[in-house]
């Protein structure tokens, strides 16, 4: 399957946002659900289909120009499975930020058997906003691992601000995890650009990390994605409102 989905945001005459482009095709469909403040639109993926499934070529561009305000969330955790011999699925994004993007989705969840790779390019131009959250689980529950590749590279006025792979199950170590989580179960990662509302509560499995330009790194492993989502989540929101645990 093959799929492609665009939004473009921008500023309108009141000192909003307005979305130039909505667009999706399933299983990348994007529905516009509201926003936190006036000035601010939020876009949800839902889930048109399962997946993604080996094989699956999914493209999502993003655009936020200056002035406007940008999140993106999604109804549910993306589940990578495994699906027919074919080559691995896909996962292209590419967003551009003038304004202010908040990109906070659902955990990706890679099921035992899957082969997905991720990759992710942000460019941040000077004077933008952003707030990049990708969170991982390891498997469903009482299962291994499939293999997945996430590539993130975040650019801040035309340079190289933020570059990381990561890759879990068989093919990356042989066993069921990555070994830099060190037997976790789950991982997350949040860049903020130019900076964080909050601070993080440093741990053994918990840290805050500033970057070289204007830009702060967040990263977070546990036994499962309440963990994670323990450390992260009050760094997201000024004021996190309840969330119900996600059931892998």
């Amino acid at each position: 399957m093959q799929a492609f989905a665009q939004v473009v945001a921008e500023p309108d005459d009141r000192g909003g946002t307005r979305l130039a482009v909505l667009r999706g095709e399933s299983p990348l469909l994007l529905r516009r659900t509201g926003g936190r403040t006036p000035g601010e639109v939020t876009v949800h993926l839902v889930g048109g289909a399962a997946g993604p499934l080996r094989g699956d070529d999914l493209r999502l561009e993003i655009t936020v120009a200056a002035g406007a305000t940008l999140t993106v969330r999604s109804v549910a955790a993306q589940l990578a499975l495994p699906g027919r011999p074919a080559p691995p699925s896909r996962l292209t994004i590419k967003a551009s930020v003038a304004g202010t993007l908040r990109w906070l989705p659902e955990p990706l969840i890679a099921a035992a058997g899957c082969d997905h790779h991720a990759q992710t390019v942000v460019a941040v131009a000077e004077g933008g906003t952003l707030l990049w959250r990708d969170d991982l689980v390891c498997g469903r529950h009482a299962e291994p691992s499939g293999n997945v590749r996430m590539d993130t590279t975040i650019r801040y006025a035309g340079r190289t601000l933020y570059r990381h792979t990561l890759a879990v199950g068989p093919q990356a170590d042989g066993w069921d995890g990555a070994a830099v989580l060190g037997g976790g179960r789950a991982v997350g990662t949040l860049v903020a650009v130019p900076g964080l509302p909050n601070t993080l509560q440093a741990s053994s499995s918990a840290a805050l990390m500033p970057l070289a330009g204007p830009g702060m790194l967040a990263t977070a492993v546990g036994a499962d994605i309440r963990q994670v989502q323990a450390a992260l989540d009050p760094l997201c929101e000024p004021e996190p409102a309840a969330r119900q645990p996600l059931a892998a």
